[in-house]
C-alpha cells in the first residue's frame, strides 16, 4: 500500500512545475490568476520540486533574464 502524503503528483505536474516556476520569473503572474499562483505555491511547496529548487541556486545567474530574488 502506497500512503500519498501530498496527494497524486502527475506527469502534468512535473512538467509543469519547471515551466511555472521560470515563468513567473520571465513575467510574473498576475494576482487576479490567484488558482494559477496557488498550484504553482503547491508545486514549489512539494519536497521535490523543493530539492531541485534549492540544488539549482549555484547556477541562477545563469538564468538569462537574471533571476530574482524570490522561489
Amino acid at each position: 500500500m502506497v500512503i500519498q502524503l501530498f496527494g497524486h503528483f502527475t506527469l502534468a505536474d512535473c512538467a509543469a512545475a519547471p515551466s511555472l516556476f521560470y515563468a513567473d520569473w520571465a513575467h510574473p503572474i498576475a494576482d487576479q490568476h490567484t488558482t494559477l499562483k496557488a498550484y504553482r505555491a503547491r508545486l514549489i511547496g512539494r519536497p521535490s520540486v523543493a530539492r531541485c529548487i534549492n540544488e539549482a541556486r549555484p547556477y541562477r545567474a545563469y538564468f538569462p533574464l537574471g533571476a530574482p530574488d524570490r522561489d
